[in-house]
Parts: C-alpha cells; structure tokens; sequence
C-alpha cells in the first residue's frame, strides 16, 4: 500500500532543516520523455580552506559566547553565600593566600573546559556546514528522483513540510522505491545518512551548549569569589596608605626614566624601599639554603614536594634551574608564537605569546618577589617576578593588576586579569588577532632565555597562528 501511495507523484517538495531552508521543486513532467538537451559543465567551486574555515566558525562562535556570558548572572542567594562562605574563612594571611591559590586553580579548570568547548562547538559548526553545502550541492540530482516520481502518478500530493528528523523518516520509506526505480536506493541511502548525521549534529551542539552554560556560570561565580578573596587580602596586607602611595609614584618615575628592562629592575631594587628590603631578605634566604647540609637540603625538598611548602616564606620553595618541566602557563589559552619565532617586525621573538579569551585570570608561574607591577613603555601593564637563582620573569599585555611591588607571591597565586580584547604593544606586533594575549618572557641574569623547558608537557606545543 505504501508504494502506490509514493508513486502517486509529487508536484512539490519542500524539505526544511534547522535555520537553514533546503528547498527542491519538481514541475509538472509532460506524459512524454524530453528529450536531454546537452548543458554547459559548470566548473566546480574551489573547495573551501579546512583551516580558514574552522577559524571563521570559532570567531563566530566566540562572539556568540561572548554575548551569552553577558546574560548570565547569579542569583541573589548564590550571591549571599559566597560572601558568607568569605566571611566563615579563618582571617590569617596564609588562610586567604591559599584560598586565592585555590581560587586560581578552579577557575584556570574552568577557563580551559570553556575554551575546549568553544573549539569542539566550532568544530560541530564546520561539519554541520559541510553537510549543508553537500545537500544544497545535490538538489539538482534529488529534482530529477522527485520529477520521476511525478511522472510515475497522476494527483500530486500536497508539500511537505518536515524537520530534519522527520525527513529522515519519510526518506528511509522512500528507500522502498529502490525496487521501482533503479538507481534511487543509492541517492536515498546517501541522503539518510547526511540527514542522521545532521541530525546527530545538532543534538551535541544543543548539549555541549548546554554544558558550556553551567561551566560559564561556575566561571562567573568562582570570578566573584575571587574578587572577595582579593579584597580580603588587601585587608590584610595593606601597609601604611600614605608609604604605598609615595612608593607608586617613585617606581612610575623610575619606571618612565628607564630605557630597558635591565635599568628597570636595577632602579627598582635599589631606590624603592619595599623592593629592596624584600629583595635583600630573599636573597638571604637563598644563601642560608646553600649552608644547608645535603641531609637539611632533602628534607626541605620533600617538605616542599608534599605539597605543604611554608606559607610565609619569603624566597622561592625551590630553586628555579630545578624547575624545568614542572611550571604551568600562566594563562588558559593558545600559544601564538615562541621564542625564536620572527616577531613581523624582522627580528626574533624573546619570549612566547599566548591568546586567551576575555578577562581570563594570570597567574604567577612560580614564586616569586614582585619587583615592578605597572605600566611600562610599549610593553603595556607589565609584571616582573624575581624568581631566584639570578632569573626574571616578565608578563605584559594585562588590563588589571591584582599585586603590588615588594610582594612575595607563591606559585599559583593571581596576579593580574586580561582584558576585553589585546592591548596594542610593541610585544603583540604582527598578531592576526584581536583576542587579549599575554606576552611571557624569562630571563637569566639579564638575557632572554627561552622558556619552553620550563613548562609542563601539557602546557608546550607548537605556536600557531590562531584568528
């Protein structure tokens, strides 16, 4: 019974799939057979760029996100219990500090679950899209199956209006007509599977939508605690308002006096009182641990390895030539370029770059004593870590610094935000990208090194140009 209803011809067919309308019309045939009339061959489209393709989408799908984000809140009850789970914190600066470290750490998690999401999203859009173009691409070939069929009946039957898993079904019963017109069954099996595979398509990208929304929120609320945490922090370590405001207004004229990197620190740890004291107890630190036995020297490296390093010291937990492969990047984001790299301005890159989303978290990559946290010639809002053993640690391209000179910071701990798209600066030249980047440099007794060594193996890879 079904095929003499299915033979009974189709006038028009319109089959409609998501946004995006795929739209296929057969006119009334003429009893007779036409004759074929031989036709130009079109030459064929160029392929499109994988690369630039999948770029496109993920531009799209970031700007997509970014507009979600700006509709997320948090409720007033969620609000009001996070600033009572601050206020229930034991008051002590070690307790804050590692509650900021731990901070760091979910939301650096939670930057990079979103960041994996945006891209699997793009990449489910470049599918989607190429399913698209092969239906679209093939309805001259599905006109001629719909008039064959008009031609086999007498009433058409009225337009058919049809989801993509709807069509999916009336096209698997139309897979019976294979015993009635040769030649269909292989159209009709290839246009099952396109349609399963774009309806399969569009339940993940619904579902890691979904996801990607409850991880946004969470990324929401662990920022407002963090800003709680922050404000907490300064409660407890502010020095006396007036010495803070001379210091800052000194390093802001050193800093516009200084012609390189080199001057800057100089002028820091020597004419800026903060700095220098800090600088000094460190490095009596390090040349108190050089006197230790090698007894006294394992049993501090395992003290330091279990995780529970004492929180009020005041010089690195390790030294920083035994750091190699164990920092993490300071950022949640894609490394751009590396040492070595051409800058596009005809010289070589001192250090590495890396483009993150919006208002992502920097933190410090290892211990480190806080020499210069300000604005600072084309480099932008810059930070410089003492990290010991004669090594500094620069990071330049933030919107919003979070410490201050003469800080001892532990690894992990916050320093700074990105801001809403990348700062022009002569670090970030030639970049085809608008995204915030953070420019990371390390440097060994006044001379760029490269860093790579120093990450953990997740955390290298090969830079790339990223739109």
């Amino acid at each position: 019974m079904i095929l003499p209803a299915i033979a009974a011809g189709v006038g028009v067919a319109v089959i409609v799939m998501s946004a995006n309308p795929f739209i296929v019309r057969a006119q009334d045939a003429a009893p007779e057979v036409a004759q074929s009339v031989p036709q130009p061959v079109a030459e064929p489209p160029p392929p499109p760029d994988p690369a630039a393709e999948l770029a496109a989408k993920r531009d799209q799908t970031r700007a997509e996100l970014e507009t979600l984000s700006k509709t997320i809140s948090l409720s007033t009850d969620k609000v009001s219990a996070l600033q009572q789970s601050i206020a229930d914190l034991e008051k002590s600066t070690e307790s804050v500090r590692q509650a900021l470290i731990d901070s760091a750490a979910r939301r650096k998690a939670l930057e990079k679950q979103i960041l994996e999401s945006e891209k699997k999203l793009a990449d489910l859009g470049v599918k989607e899209d190429g399913i698209r173009r092969s239906l679209h691409d093939r309805r001259g070939l599905l006109a001629e199956v719909l008039a064959a069929l008009q031609r086999m009946g007498r009433n058409p039957p009225p337009a058919l209006l049809v989801t993509p898993d709807d069509a999916l079904g009336s096209v698997r019963s139309a897979i019976l007509l294979g015993a009635v017109v040769p030649g269909i069954r292989k159209e009709t099996d290839k246009l099952a599977a396109d349609l399963a595979s774009l309806a399969a398509l569009q339940t993940a990208s619904a579902a890691e939508k979904t996801s990607l929304t409850a991880t946004m929120t969470n990324g929401i609320e662990e920022e407002r605690r963090m800003d709680l945490l922050l404000a907490e922090n300064d409660k407890l370590s502010r020095s006396n308002a007036a010495e803070l405001g001379a210091e800052r207004k000194r390093s802001e004229e050193l800093a516009g006096k200084a012609t390189s990197l080199e001057g800057l620190v100089a002028s820091m740890e020597s004419e800026i009182a903060s700095v220098r004291d800090a600088a000094a107890a460190a490095r009596q630190a390090e040349e108190n641990r050089k006197l230790l036995t090698d007894e006294q020297r394992a049993q501090a490296k395992a003290l330091a390895d279990s995780g529970v390093p004492d929180k009020n010291r005041i010089a690195p937990a390790y030294p920083f030539g035994e750091l190699k492969a164990k920092l993490e990047v300071p950022v949640t984001g894609d490394i751009l370029r590396q040492f070595g790299d051409a800058d596009g301005t005809g010289h070589e890159a001192m250090g590495m770059t890396v483009a993150t989303n919006p208002e992502t978290v920097v933190t410090a990559p290892a211990d480190g004593l806080v020499v210069f946290a300000g604005a600072f010639r084309s480099y932008g809002q810059m930070i410089i870590l003492d990290a010991g053993d004669g090594y500094h640690l620069v990071l330049s391209g933030m919107d919003t610094i979070n410490t201050r000179q003469g800080k001892f910071v532990f690894s992990g701990e916050p320093l700074a935000v990105m801001g809403a798209k990348r700062v022009a600066s002569a670090t970030a030249l030639a970049l085809e990208t608008n995204r915030p980047t953070l420019y990371i440099e390390f440097r060994k007794d006044g001379k760029p090194v490269d860093s790579r060594p120093w990450w953990t193996a997740k955390d290298t890879g090969k830079a790339r140009n990223d739109s």
